[in-house]
């Protein structure tokens, strides 16, 4: 086994490492008010980073799930909001569009993604069904070479700015989960509007989106059948992908907290030499190393999506690690930390996403714990291991 990163891998974050660290963490107080972080997408499109996911001929780098994850989680160390909207080009969206879309669609789109020219929306949530994707109610009726969309989705990122809507919904009225289907929607289109704001504790804002007899040429419906479970295994690669920006918050803030301890005296000594505070430093310390092993392990096993149990687990774990460590580091700072001035609160309120999205903690959960009561581990004895 190797636990190491290749020299191609480090060659590939660095300028990435060094570009949120120069640049992204003196802008990211900007962001905080649902502003796009615009100034470092387009930075990011001068790196190429942002075709991370779009394949080569495209004009992309066309990455593992692996490299993918490693370049959000340098971004999300100092900035979530720029982290969430760098996660809509190398996320579900893209690689839908990668995967499923007629050639006139991604010759056309997935270039303007790698230039930062085209941001995408996924539209999944409706106002009475995020996980319960059995029971949507927006639904496209197949009229010919035409299809007609109506419904409403909720609490969408990236709304306001996308070109380009990847938009999950009930085909002609189906029922249930064989009834899912996927289309997509470009800004501008009749009947499409993008209407009621949220503002988050992140920073981003989230919108609701209407689709009122939005007429669509039928090359649109880029999923008609079994879209469900193609669904679920797309979107097992945004469960390895929402997990590294939260091991890039919580490495973010144990760095900063190990900065501000060793640099803030109290009776006469930094605070880190008292063992209370070494020792707060120690558990986020190996909470952040056992989130990562899982992480990477479930990345490893992208081919080209990650296997649905390792990457519930891995998600699991890395959300809720992030609130326990980004939640020390605002302890440690002490008031500081309760200010919009230290990145430790930014960081905080980013981390709490996390098990919000992609599937909550407790539809994994249920997921994984399913799994394990109902299937025979292996002759090993430990779900799994086969993998290695």
């Amino acid at each position: 086994m190797e636990f190491r990163l290749t020299d191609q891998q480090r060659a590939l974050i660095a300028p990435v490492r060094e570009l949120a660290q120069t640049r992204f963490r003196e802008r990211a107080l900007r962001w905080m008010d649902g502003t796009f972080p615009w100034d470092n997408i387009r930075d990011l499109a001068g790196l190429g980073v942002l075709g991370m996911s779009v394949p080569e001929e495209y004009g992309g780098l066309g990455l593992p799930v692996f490299e993918t994850a490693l370049i959000l989680e340098e971004i999300a160390k100092v900035c979530y909001p720029t982290a969430m909207a760098v996660l809509g080009e190398a996320g579900v969206q893209t690689r839908v569009i990668a995967r499923y879309a007629p050639e006139s669609i991604r010759g056309r789109i997935l270039p303007a993604v790698v230039r930062g020219e085209c941001i995408l929306a996924i539209c999944m949530t409706e106002p009475h069904a995020g996980t319960d994707v059995a029971n949507y109610r927006t639904n496209a009726v197949i009229r010919g070479d035409r299809l007609v969309l109506n419904g409403t989705k909720t609490l969408i990122s990236r709304a306001e700015e996308a070109g380009m809507f990847v938009v999950f919904t009930r085909i002609d009225g189906r029922p249930g989960r064989e009834g899912i289907g996927c289309v997509l929607v470009e800004r501008g289109t009749p009947g499409l509007a993008v209407t009621g704001r949220f503002h988050t504790m992140g920073g981003e804002n989230l919108h609701e989106v209407q689709f009122n007899d939005v007429e669509l040429p039928i090359e649109t419906l880029v999923i008609r059948e079994d879209g469900f479970r193609r669904l679920l295994s797309a979107f097992n690669t945004q469960r390895c992908l929402n997990p590294a920006i939260s091991l890039g918050l919580a490495e973010g803030a144990f760095d900063e907290a190990v900065r501000y301890t060793r640099e803030r005296p109290i009776f006469g000594r930094p605070i880190a030499d008292f063992q209370g505070v070494r020792w707060k430093l120690a558990d986020m310390y190996k909470d952040i190393e056992a989130a990562r092993g899982l992480l990477w392990r479930a990345c490893w096993t992208a081919d080209p999506f990650p296997d649905p149990f390792l990457a519930a687990t891995a998600k699991v774990f890395c959300n809720e690690m992030a609130i326990r460590v980004t939640s020390e580091a605002v302890q440690l700072h002490g008031g500081f930390g309760f200010t919009d001035e230290y990145p430790v609160s930014r960081l905080y309120r980013g981390a709490r996403y996390g098990s919000l999205g992609g599937g909550a903690s407790e539809t994994l959960r249920d997921l994984i714990g399913r799994r394990l009561a109902g299937e025979d581990p292996g002759p090993d004895g430990i779900m799994g291991l086969g993998y290695f």
